[in-house]
């Protein structure tokens, strides 16, 4: 991992268990003495947070356009504000989604265009990226029943979207991991969460070791 920054990044469709797995990184990591930013995206800043409240407010109509710009306002924010900084300062930086959430959700999903989705991502994010990628991949149809489990829990704008979008979300996913089998791994999301942790962990301490 040579020259690449420690910053780690969790993605797959809603549902997936990406939340558990970064606080069970971060505290292993945390137990051997490291010292580890976490972050969700969007979020982490009061500016980002204002945005991803827009972004999820189910009442909210929101053009695909406009949803592209706003998660890359928020982002860019949050980089600016937390991820780099506390790079800068030698923590490690454990993310709850990152761009390749927006190649799957609003390319995949949506439909938008890859290479305005890039563009958009380098005025947002410059050249940082993540020394690796864990893609959580769930079924759309395990997916809602997750989300049917979850009693009382109310769905916001894009937990309401369709199985076929959540199933195009997937695909986009799975296509980044395959065309760039360096920076991520797929793991099935359906495995117990402590054994998803223990190859997440094995992964990171062999990059960390090797940087």
């Amino acid at each position: 991992m040579s020259g690449v920054l420690p910053f780690f990044v969790f993605e797959g469709i809603d549902g997936a268990g990406k939340s558990t797995q970064v606080a069970l990184l971060a505290e292993a990591l945390e137990a051997r003495g490291h010292e580890v930013t976490r972050v969700r995206d969007p979020g982490g800043t009061p500016l980002s947070d204002r945005i991803r409240g827009l972004l999820l407010d189910p009442e909210s109509p929101v053009a695909s356009s406009t949803e592209l710009c706003l998660y890359a306002a928020a982002r860019a924010q949050l980089v600016h504000e937390v991820v780099r900084p506390a790079l800068d300062a030698g923590r490690i930086v454990i993310s709850d989604r990152f761009t390749w959430s927006t190649r799957a959700y609003q390319g995949a999903g949506r439909g938008l265009s890859l290479e305005a989705i890039d563009a958009v991502a380098a005025v947002a994010c410059g050249d940082l990226r993540p020394a690796h990628v864990f893609v959580l991949d769930l079924d759309p149809a395990a997916r809602e029943a997750r989300m049917t489990a979850r009693a009382g829990a109310a769905r916001d704008r894009l937990e309401r979207e369709s199985g076929a979008f959540f199933a195009r979300v997937r695909e986009g996913f799975l296509e980044q991991a395959a065309a760039r089998p360096h920076e991520g791994t797929v793991l099935d999301a359906a495995l117990p969460p402590g054994e998803l942790h223990a190859r997440v962990l094995r992964k990171v301490l062999d990059l960390l070791a090797a940087a």
